[in-house]
């Protein structure tokens, strides 16, 4: 049982490490000398000389900057339920809080990677960039959570 229980602690530690590099890093799109995220562009220019400048004010950036963050919140409360649960719930019970918390934060994820993968296009001059590695982890968090988050459904809490 201990296992299990380190297992499910470290899967969902794994998803909230690639929550938080995808969101913050500075490789969603990558190209030209210029590497663009959520909150910046950044472009390399002779000398190898770094500038970097905020993101564009576009709607569709600003809601993929808020549902990233959402999904950083439901996962991080989500942990949290999960050690309030686990002391506080009856043998035998469910985490389903827990889960339904860490399948929003899945589906926030989801949300926010297929906004940008549809309109990042408008935003660039370029046809030729390609995706970083913040964006690719993004993707890679989504199923994770929603497994973690299936996990905590399936859960039952045993003595």
């Amino acid at each position: 049982m201990l296992l299990l229980l380190l297992g499910i602690i470290v899967l969902h530690v794994a998803v909230l490490v690639l929550l938080f590099v995808s969101t913050i890093v500075s490789q969603w799109l990558e190209g030209h000398g210029h590497a663009t995220d959520l909150w910046q562009n950044c472009s390399i220019s002779a000398g190898n000389v770094r500038h970097c400048f905020s993101s564009s004010t576009n709607e569709w950036l600003q809601s993929v900057q808020a549902t990233m963050v959402l999904s950083i919140i439901f996962s991080v409360l989500s942990l949290f339920l999960f050690f309030c649960q686990l002391f506080t719930l009856t043998k035998g019970g469910r985490f389903y809080i827990t889960g339904i918390f860490q399948i929003l934060a899945g589906l926030c994820v989801m949300s926010a990677a297929s906004i940008y993968t549809v309109r990042h296009s408008e935003w660039h001059l370029y046809s030729d960039y390609s995706y970083g590695f913040a964006y690719i982890l993004a993707w890679v968090a989504f199923p994770l959570a929603l497994l973690s988050g299936v996990i905590y459904v399936i859960l039952r809490k045993r003595e």
